[in-house]
């Protein structure tokens, strides 16, 4: 060991970072991207509206294979 290595802690040294307020920034600037015209009741409907759309109208197979990803818990049961 040379006489620079003596100089280093023998233990890890702890230390912690607050991320709190990088956190608080960080979401004011996705608010602020999204616009005040966001409204995320119409965006979770809307996305309801296309996922009704995407599972509607499937042939026999395709049923077969939803129903066994919704009963496997790859897909979420709908109603």
């Amino acid at each position: 060991m040379s006489d620079k290595d003596s100089s280093l802690p023998a233990e890890p040294v702890e230390f912690s970072v607050d991320l709190t307020g990088h956190e608080m920034t960080r979401r004011a600037h996705v608010m602020n991207a999204l616009g005040a015209e966001w409204d995320p009741v119409e965006v979770m409907r809307g996305e309801e509206e296309a996922y009704d759309l995407l599972y509607s109208g499937l042939d026999e197979e395709q049923q077969r294979l939803y129903d066994s990803l919704v009963e496997a818990g790859v897909l979420p049961r709908r109603a």
